[in-house]
């Protein structure tokens, strides 16, 4: 096997393993840097096909490092796309709800929102008109001036440029496969020294993670999404129009997005998955994470640990286009459903399960000691909040 030495070495082409290398060269400019990947190219998994959407930060706690990032990386990419003449669609977002008690839980979006200094408005009916005409809401809406959307894949490929041309050494078809030493791994057909891993790994960070001695309470949980495109040469909606969420799991419900190029699209589901990889039928089926997953959906959808049943049985009927449909149709005052009939291309959302509380983490996640760092729930907004939130960990952990 041939060797390869770097001062530090990213498991992960990902958003989060490109911005920690952008980070690292800011704090350290003459360090030696790898990434690896088990992909042939940056963004195959969650980062290359999420929704695209910058958020604006006012659905998190103030005490959690979600709302300590969100704002200034939807500010930071806002400036880093026109800086650099990406596409950008500052649509804005608004959010209705249908009854009082979802009306409650939009005043706590807005207490939310002013406690983390997001910019956020309470508006009525006649407000919302002007902002989205189509739009319907229950007396009032939150209106969030901030909210955009991006092509995930071209910053991505924009950094990857960037980061080559400052030295970065990319490393794809390079699959992680086990620790030699406190300071060597071996990856596709290498052998890596390094003085400092960053385990950005995603959908895996956790199984490696515990070949360091970490991770021991956790174990990813993914969560299947995908969205329906309108197909009509119309443009019915000019701005992303978001439902209230239930405040206490980390999905935000069935909302509509306007991408850059102005497709409007509605999703995603949140469908409990039974092994990592399950984007289409069997493709990447592993015998060994299937019996691992199920163990474990089956115990939190038998004791209903923080309302997994409920979810998963609501979440399995949006399989059907009619009902994940009728869903968004509640939100607007006129849309043509038969329209939304392309399925476009499918998410799987890592989330993290403490597997002591039987509970979802809620927020970001990270171990680590003086030899590597194991960022272990980087769910959204990570592509939002995924700049300042990997600086923190440079200045935190390396």
């Amino acid at each position: 096997m041939r060797e390869q030495t770097f001062d530090h070495l990213i498991i992960g082409a990902g958003i989060i393993g490109l911005t920690l290398a952008k980070n690292i060269l800011e704090k350290y400019p003459k360090s030696s840097i790898a990434i690896i990947d088990k992909e042939p190219e940056i963004g195959f998994h969650s980062s290359g096909r999420n929704s695209g959407v910058l958020h604006a930060g006012f659905y998190y706690t103030s005490d959690s490092l979600k709302a300590r990032f969100t704002k200034e990386g939807c500010l930071f990419w806002r400036d880093f796309c026109e800086r650099n003449n990406l596409k950008i669609n500052k649509c804005g977002k608004a959010v209705v709800c249908k009854n009082e008690k979802e009306l409650e839980t939009l005043y706590e979006l807005k207490k939310r929102g002013d406690t983390n200094k997001v910019p956020l408005y309470i508006i009525d009916q006649k407000e919302l008109k002007d902002y989205e005409p189509n739009a319907k809401t229950y007396k009032k809406a939150l209106w969030s001036p901030l909210t955009a959307t991006v092509d995930p894949k071209e910053i991505l490929n924009h950094l990857k440029k960037d980061l080559e041309y400052r030295g970065v050494k990319f490393f794809f078809n390079t699959a992680y496969k086990h620790k030699v030493d406190d300071n060597s791994i071996v990856a596709g057909n290498y052998v890596f020294h390094y003085k400092k891993l960053i385990n950005a790994a995603g959908l895996y960070a956790d199984a490696i993670a515990k070949d360091f001695g970490f991770s021991q309470n956790y174990i990813i949980i993914p969560f299947k999404g995908v969205y329906l495109e309108y197909t009509g040469k119309d443009k019915p909606l000019k701005t992303n129009i978001y439902p209230v969420p239930n405040i206490k799991n980390p999905f935000l419900g069935v909302h509509y997005t306007i991408k850059v190029d102005g497709t409007i699209k509605i999703g995603p589901t949140a469908i409990p998955s039974f092994w990592r990889e399950s984007y289409n039928k069997f493709n990447r089926f592993k015998l060994n994470e299937f019996l691992q997953i199920v163990k474990w959906e089956t115990l939190l959808f038998l004791t209903n640990a923080f309302g997994f049943r409920n979810l998963a049985l609501e979440e399995i009927r949006k399989y059907n286009r009619k009902y994940l449909v009728n869903q968004a149709v509640s939100m607007v005052e006129k849309i043509d459903k038969s329209k939304f009939n392309k399925w476009g291309k499918p998410g799987i959302r890592a989330q993290l399960l403490n597997t002591k509380t039987k509970k979802l983490e809620m927020d970001f996640l990270v171990q680590g000691d003086n030899k590597t760092v194991h960022i272990l729930n980087a769910v959204s907004p990570a592509f939002t909040a995924s700049y300042p939130f990997t600086k923190w960990v440079v200045e935190k952990y390396l």
